[in-house]
């Protein structure tokens, strides 16, 4: 074979990766949709292996992997799917709970909390009972409903509020009402 041949041959398997990738990625992720029969909040995963193997082959047929509903309503029409290819970042647990954060400001210190961290400095929620909750414990499912009833909290309180709800004979408390400042640990 030929090194035209063999950069020729590169470049199509790369291209192909690079779309199958894309769809990948696209597809990745769990959502939220309206159930068509219930017309209740269900949380699917898309068959996003599947979807970017088809994509080589230059179909679009997306699937659910995964339902919440599932496995007693495992063999439904999949109607839901429609949602999805309509608007697929937009059911995206991850894009709801941006938004949803994108105006708040801390609970707890009362500061804006803009642009989400994902990564290392994820933000939670100050349930009504006055503790905080990381999103990754909530049933993606319930999260419209629980976005409803908590606030927003900044990754600083979440963390100060956690130690000080799990060591309480630690904590020193110097708060002025309201301010949600003077974390201080004995020594």
């Amino acid at each position: 074979m030929s090194a035209f041949a063999i950069a020729l041959l590169a470049v199509v398997v790369l291209g192909a990766l690079v779309l199958a990738g894309r769809s990948y990625a696209k597809m990745r992720g769990t959502r939220l949709v309206t159930c068509p029969e219930n017309k209740e909040t269900a949380a699917v995963e898309v068959n996003a292996t599947r979807a970017a193997a088809l994509s080589l082959l230059g179909q679009h047929a997306v699937r659910l992997k995964d339902c919440s509903r599932w496995p007693e309503k495992e063999n439904c029409g999949q109607e839901c799917l429609r949602q999805i290819e309509a608007a697929p970042e937009d059911c995206l647990v991850r894009t709801i709970l941006t938004l949803w954060y994108s105006d708040k400001s801390c609970a707890v210190c009362g500061r804006e909390l803009g642009q989400v961290d994902w990564i290392q400095r994820r933000p939670a929620l100050l349930a009504p009972d006055g503790t905080t909750v990381d999103w990754q414990h909530l049933v993606p499912e319930k999260i419209p409903e629980t976005l409803s009833t908590h606030r927003a909290v900044c990754f600083d309180c979440h963390v100060s509020e956690s130690f000080r709800r799990k060591y309480p004979d630690l904590v020193i408390d110097r708060r002025r009402p309201g301010d949600g400042s003077g974390l201080e640990t004995k020594h």
